[in-house]
């Protein structure tokens, strides 16, 4: 079946006719600004400058980052307050001029707080954070905007409340029974003095009562900040713990632990990882494989025991021989197989001839005596095209050469 073909006089669109849209779409905000992908409706370059703000702001060191985070989330809240505060004389309750001292110094004095961490100054002190400072500063102001309130003097006890959160997470439970003690006498004296000076809008009995309910809640929250640290320093010891046991699983799973060298499943790893940057880049690897001649009958003579103590003795020198590169692996019984990487035969000749001498020369003490071994081993250079297993059994095969001429020599592939 034949459609009708297009009329000629009207060219078909091409993919350009369709860009500028898609471009649009991309951006999802003005045409021409680029966009952020996944993102629609901020540009690049506006989260980009947000982005350096926050640098700027709060610096691109992580704890540094964190702590004036939690700052600037500090003069948030008392932003907040000082807005209450503020509406609080606009209605008449407080009178506006010492309220718009107090709003000065208790902002001021955050901002101090802020520049001291920002510049890296409080990093001279045991607590960057300045934690236990900021408390007290920030209680302060609060007994002092408590004076100054009135009848709205109870909005200021879930401020307290707050800024006893923010030191629970942090203090010692030590550093909050002072900051509990410390807000208990603060507020205790402002209770009093008030009391004392204008009884009309602070009755004794109302503080009284004030004053008692203060004294309640700071031993409580003091017990409340004992139990976090508590958790604190269990969380802690269990993710110490924690990395303890995975870092001694990944050690079981790549070592013997027997002579703490690579073990024979790490190695073949190791191998095929060897194999394939060959196979990309061009190069070759060679591969020597030794065995402690007549071990067996030396363990039947000795005992496994005393053979371990060999095996340990022979890896520890081996490893001290061998160069930074190389790699050395318990492979089975008394063998051990030498990785070579990026090196051609005639080079690891005279490195595993060298390992050879220094081992056969090697004095173990045993008890009242000292033994000495010899090794036998065969060393080839890896073929191209041929696999892994491939060039160790040509090894194998060498090494079995070098048992059958005698033992105590190297043969290499020819």
């Amino acid at each position: 079946m034949r459609y009708p073909s297009a009329p000629m006089s009207e060219p078909l669109p091409t993919l350009s006719a369709f860009e500028p849209a898609a471009r649009h779409d991309a951006s999802a905000g003005a045409p021409g600004t680029p966009g952020v992908p996944g993102v629609p409706g901020v540009p690049t370059a506006r989260r980009h400058a947000g982005q350096r703000l926050l640098d700027a702001l709060l610096t691109t060191d992580p704890p540094q980052r964190l702590r004036l985070a939690h700052t600037g989330l500090a003069m948030l809240l008392l932003a907040a307050g000082v807005l209450a505060m503020h509406w609080f004389a606009a209605v008449g309750v407080a009178q506006r001029a010492p309220v718009a001292w107090w709003s000065v110094i208790s902002l001021g004095g955050m901002l101090v707080f802020y520049v001291l961490i920002r510049s890296g100054w409080s990093r001279r002190c045991a607590n960057a954070s300045l934690t236990v400072p900021q408390m007290l500063f920030a209680l302060t102001s609060g007994a002092v905007a408590y004076t100054l309130v009135g009848a709205g003097r109870g909005g200021v006890f879930p401020i307290v409340m707050v800024v006893l959160m923010f030191g629970m997470f942090t203090a010692s439970p030590r550093q909050m029974l002072g900051v509990s003690a410390y807000a208990v006498a603060v507020f205790g004296s402002a209770m009093l003095v008030m009391a004392w000076r204008d009884p009309l809008n602070y009755p004794p009995a109302v503080e009284l009562g004030h004053f008692l309910m203060v004294a309640t809640m700071m031993p409580a929250v003091s017990w409340l900040a004992g139990r976090m640290s508590r958790l604190r320093q269990r969380a802690r010891q269990q993710r110490s713990d924690l990395a303890q046991a995975l870092s001694r699983i990944r050690e079981l799973a790549t070592r013997d632990e027997l002579t703490g060298l690579v073990n024979r499943r790490h190695m073949g790893e190791l191998m095929a990882q060897e194999h394939q940057r060959c196979i990309r880049n061009g190069q070759t690897f060679c591969v020597g494989l030794l065995d402690i001649d007549r071990f067996k009958a030396f363990n039947a003579l000795h005992g496994h025991s005393v053979g371990d103590v060999v095996l340990r003795a022979v890896a520890h020198e081996a490893q001290r021989q061998v160069r930074a590169s190389d790699l050395l692996s318990h492979w089975r019984g008394g063998e051990f197989l030498l990785m070579l990487p990026d090196t051609r035969v005639a080079l690891a000749r005279g490195g595993l001839e060298r390992l050879h001498q220094r081992l056969g020369a090697l004095r173990i003490v045993l008890g009242a005596e000292a033994v000495s071994i010899t090794l036998s081993a065969g060393l080839v250079e890896h073929i191209a095209g041929e696999s892994v297993e491939q060039t160790v059994d040509r090894a194998k095969r060498l090494l079995q050469d070098a048992k059958a001429q005698g033992r105590n020599r190297v043969v290499v592939a020819g």
